[in-house]
């Protein structure tokens, strides 16, 4: 998204086909969907140099309360608005969040959006197949994909990006960059790749077809692959140097982030040669990502309830991660795992307490809520409608 709405002209309009597959034809046979996307940002006034001016005018408090990605459970649109009206950045919906119809889902969503001049970042874990939260996502997915020319992959999350943006939803946390040829791995089944070439080749090729409708996130940084073990339930290890994971685990990472990736979500599992920490904690690998892999858009967190699932003792108040992943270099941070309606309304005023005693120095919460706020304000840049199209014929 960074990328396509950047190199939009306004007044050019976009139509993006996608439609239902089959594993070896992706988005070829079924009536396509037509998406037209018009681009309304003024010349010289980017979402970077606006999201800096909004920013600038918050209070320490309502920075806080942007960077916060909350959940609750339920599909009741006036209750989520309301639970959105504490200026929250973000919602991530999950399965007991959507109704039983396309039409509800769009009034679901909408009621996220308390101004519509700034709506919220809107997520959701459509990777397709294990990991699904909407329904109609018959497309093709890593189990094979992975075995499927690289083309299948772009016809396949060309459809999904436009299934997730008809719905409303801005942001898919949906492209696994994660490689393991072990097919014993939690995060097997899930890959695009067994090995590094060919999982970058995929997620290059998802993260390029989401950008037309959404931004697309990368997870789960630096990579399970070669760290054994589930981050639902511990914090998974390895011993790879820096150097080896460089040749290895980074190359689809390197790939996304080349292809316009609107995020980088931060996996809660270490890498103990390059840091102790976990690195959603970890301000080295938050270097590494910015530093040495040039990624310039919104780093977030995996789920904080999963780390504190982890059972070790230093990561059991979630509350606390919240404010370390935010000095640690994460600019959004999620909890979904445990988490009740008033903990994202926690979780901001421990930010901006941290900011108000010291220890979390206020440059790095205003960093943060600039680069989520510019991509909220890309978000607001463009107007989709979303219409079936019988007459159109699919793209390929």
């Amino acid at each position: 998204m960074r990328r396509r709405r950047g190199a939009v002209v306004a007044g050019v309009v976009l139509v993006a086909l996608a439609a239902a597959s089959t594993p070896a034809a992706a988005a070829q046979d079924a009536p396509a969907q037509r998406a037209v996307v018009v681009a309304t940002e003024a010349p010289g006034a980017g979402p970077s140099a606006r999201a800096a001016e909004r920013v600038a005018q918050m209070s320490t408090a309502e920075q806080a309360a942007s960077i916060v990605m909350g959940h609750v459970s339920g599909t009741d649109p006036a209750e989520l608005r309301s639970y959105m009206e504490g200026g929250l950045g973000g919602f991530i919906l999950m399965g007991a969040n959507i109704p039983g119809s396309d039409i509800e889902l769009q009034k679901l969503t909408a009621a996220l959006t308390i101004d519509p001049a700034l709506p919220p970042l809107i997520a959701v874990d459509q990777e397709g197949g294990i990991v699904s939260r909407l329904p109609g996502d018959d497309y093709p997915a890593s189990t094979t994909l992975k075995n499927l020319p690289v083309a299948d992959s772009t016809r396949a999350f060309a459809a999904r990006g436009s299934l997730v943006a008809r719905a409303g939803i801005t942001v898919n946390f949906g492209t696994v960059a994660d490689v393991t040829s072990d097919p014993g791995s939690f995060i097997y089944g899930r890959a695009l790749g067994t090995d590094p070439s060919s999982a970058a080749a995929r997620v290059a090729a998802a993260t390029t077809a989401q950008e037309q409708f959404l931004g697309s996130t990368l997870k789960h940084f630096p990579g399970h692959g070669a760290a054994p073990g589930d981050s639902h339930h511990a914090i998974p290890s390895t011993g790879m140097t820096l150097e080896e994971w460089r040749t290895s685990d980074a190359v689809p990472f390197v790939a996304g982030i080349d292809a316009g990736a609107s995020l980088l979500m931060f996996g809660h599992l270490a890498y103990t040669a390059v840091d102790a920490e976990p690195a959603s904690m970890s301000s080295t690998w938050h270097r590494i990502a910015r530093e040495e892999m040039g990624f310039e858009g919104v780093s977030v967190t995996d789920d904080l309830g999963m780390l504190t699932s982890s059972g070790v003792p230093e990561y059991a108040d979630p509350i606390a991660n919240a404010v370390t992943a935010v000095a640690a270099g994460n600019d959004l941070v999620l909890m979904i795992a445990g988490s009740s309606r008033e903990t994202a309304g926690q979780m901001a005023a421990a930010i901006a307490a941290a900011v108000d005693a010291g220890t979390l120095p206020a440059e790095r919460l205003e960093e943060a809520a600039t680069r989520v706020m510019a991509l909220r304000l890309q978000t607001s840049s463009a107007t989709s409608a979303w219409t079936v199209c019988p007459d159109c014929t699919p793209a390929g």
